[in-house]
Formats: C-alpha cells, structure tokens, sequence
C-alpha cells in the first residue's frame, strides 16, 4: 500500500499529465457531509465489501477519512481484493484541512 500526504494529493490532482485517481471517502454520512475533498466518492467503510464491485480494480484509488486509520484498513482490503493501485491519504480530511485548504471545516 501506498501512503500520500495531502500536499502530494494535491500536487497529483493539479498535474493534468497524471491520471486522475478516485477519490475513495470511507467516512460516515454525517462526516461527509461536514467536509469534503472535491470530486470524492462516499462509500461508508461498512459498506465497501458490499459495494466494491462498483469500483475499477485498475484505476488510482486514494482512500481518504478523517485521519487516515479507516482509510488504511479499507486500502489493505482493496489490496487484497485485487486492487494494484491503492493509496492511503495520511492525515485525512482534517490534514488536508491543515495543510491544504484552511477554509475546510473541521470537527
């Protein structure tokens, strides 16, 4: 698995040369709903075994939360589902916050 920091996900969204990744967000509704990076997806953790088959296996897949343990438990189960490019977004929503947009809310 690999991880990113916010200002490298960044610096991947805004290089046009690279191909774009899922924004894959593992959070709970509510959470979503508080904050979000733009062009995220929301599949709740709880339901990513049921809903993987929605998923590209082939396609960049960056797994984002609020801080990055959810989203490295969903990124080892994509991995071990079949997955061959799955990123864990270190720091989650909230270091995105910190260190990219400080305008995001937080909780």
């Amino acid at each position: 698995m690999h991880h990113l920091s916010p200002t490298e996900l960044a610096q991947w969204l805004a290089d046009s040369s690279r191909e774009q990744p899922l924004l894959l967000d593992v959070r709970e509704p509510w959470e979503y709903a508080t904050c979000q990076i733009a062009g995220s997806q929301l599949i709740p953790m709880s339901s990513i075994p049921a809903r993987q088959e929605e998923l590209d296996p082939s396609l960049p897949v960056v797994c984002i939360c609020h801080h990055g343990a959810r989203s490295m438990q969903v990124a080892a189960f994509l991995e071990r589902a079949g997955f061959e490019h799955v990123t864990n977004l270190t720091g989650g929503v909230h270091g995105w916050a910190m260190q990219v947009d400080g305008s995001m809310p937080t909780y």
